[in-house]
């Protein structure tokens, strides 16, 4: 390895380590690290302010291609990916209006009324619903409001709502996969590899699909017991439940938020037809979105993470670094070399690789790190891409599930539970989603092996 890899992987594992240490804020973490990437990286060891620029990647904006791709290819290069930021963002913005009209909250009451209260039923379709929601809309915000409502439930039931809201989790992050913008490691792949929606549907949807029917099966055998409320006890009062309609805290922008959510739905369904980038969708969605709100703009624009973009821009330039100075062309060939070149091994190294990895450390810039991982390693072993790609993302999304720690949404979920007095210790979350993972990730594995022709 020259100096400029070393400089380049010494500053990516620095970073990485902070991440997991947890002691900083992860988004100054990644800035740091991406400036002293573009310093001693490009600046003083291979002095190429080429390198630089070509890793801030400013110029994609002036790209047709960058916002409409018509018969095509969206713009794709190394460095900071524009796409997935603008994107996420856009995204951000339309949640928090429909946050803010009270949307999430009287689907989840709605949903509650019309099983009638009763246990299972609502285990069964907040699982449902944590899963489809979490195709389209950020799993955090997903379980930040089931989580919520499911604590609110369970009080007024008299059921212990950890049970399902780590059922919850599980099926926000599996849903996840199942489109390219259910999860940002897909968002990442998806603009990077030029997928579009339909491709992810047809490819890791198919894959999610048949993996809920068996975790669904699997939550009720395990949670069943846990969940079943003694009605004789007494003290439960349907009356004192709110009534669905009394979550609107504003008519005119629930409707509204109805309309923008649809229209994003269909948007992200069409664009490889219409030829609409997700870069321009997601300036579209946020757009109208905050022209709906009119004087209330600065409010909706307070509850958007900003964080979280700022962590995609620092992660973007480290990772950027690895590129430019051959540090994942390394790693690719290493791959190569482990597997002999054998598809089949191949895609269980990368599959489980992804998903341990990801049940401990971020899976965003592990998913960041390993996209032109698999280009290389495509190009070296001959391997088809569409194979790795979907293999690295299931892997990712899924394997977060694993701990405690490896998803936002799991991060999430428990600090609500919590916040409520229901602890939720190491041990109780990997007794029930630790076996579910392995199941999962191992299913997935099998599918793609018989599904793309690898056995």
């Amino acid at each position: 390895m020259n100096a400029a890899q070393i400089a380049a992987l010494v500053i990516f594992i620095i970073m990485f380590v902070l991440i997991i240490t947890d002691k900083i804020e992860r988004q100054w973490v990644t800035l740091g690290a991406g400036v002293l990437t573009l310093i001693i990286v490009f600046g003083i060891i291979m002095q190429s302010p080429s390198a630089a620029w070509q890793t801030l990647n400013l110029t994609t904006f002036g790209d047709v291609g960058f916002w409409y791709v018509g018969s095509g290819h969206e713009t794709v290069s190394i460095g900071i990916n524009w796409s997935t930021i603008i994107f996420v963002a856009g995204m951000m913005i339309m949640v928090a209006g429909m946050e803010e009209s009270g949307f999430f909250r009287w689907l989840c009451l709605r949903i509650a009324k019309a099983v009638h209260y009763k246990v299972i039923p609502i285990l069964i379709t907040f699982m449902i619903m944590s899963f489809v929601l979490s195709m389209f809309i950020d799993s955090i915000t997903v379980i930040l409001f089931l989580a919520a409502v499911t604590i609110e439930l369970a009080q007024l039931l008299k059921f212990p709502p950890v049970p399902m809201i780590l059922a919850e989790i599980f099926c926000a992050n599996l849903g996840g996969s199942a489109t390219m913008c259910g999860d940002p490691p897909n968002i990442i792949i998806g603009t990077s590899l030029g997928y579009t929606f339909f491709d992810f549907l047809k490819n890791t949807g198919l894959i999610a699909l048949i993996c809920f029917a068996v975790v669904l099966v699997y939550f009720l055998l395990v949670c069943k017991k846990s969940l079943t409320v003694n009605h004789k006890e007494g003290g439960i009062d349907i009356s004192k439940i709110p009534d669905p309609k009394d979550a609107i805290t504003d008519k005119k922008h629930f409707v509204i938020s109805w309309v923008i959510f649809l229209a994003a739905v269909v948007l992200l369904i069409t664009h490889a037809q219409t030829g609409f980038t997700v870069a321009l969708i997601g300036v579209a969605i946020a757009a109208v979105t905050l022209i709906s709100y009119g004087k209330r703009i600065p409010k909706v624009l307070k509850t958007v993470d900003y964080k979280t973009l700022l962590f995609f821009i620092g992660l973007f330039i480290v990772v950027g670094g690895l590129e430019q100075t051959g540090v994942l062309e390394l790693i690719a060939n290493w791959i190569e070399n482990v597997s002999g070149g054998n598809a089949l091994i191949m895609v269980a190294i990368i599959i489980w690789v992804s998903a341990i990895a990801s049940a401990f450390v971020d899976n965003i810039p592990f998913s960041a790190t390993m996209v032109p991982v698999i280009q290389s390693l495509a190009g070296l072993s001959g391997v088809d891409l569409h194979v790795l790609a979907w293999t690295l993302s299931i892997g990712t999304d899924i394997g977060g599930s694993m701990t405690p720690i490896g998803a936002s949404a799991n991060v999430v979920g428990i600090s609500t539970a919590e916040r409520s007095g229901y602890v939720v210790t190491w041990g109780k979350y990997l007794k029930l989603c630790a076996p579910a993972t392995i199941i999962v990730v191992a299913l997935s594995m099998l599918i793609i092996f018989v599904r793309y022709g690898l056995i």
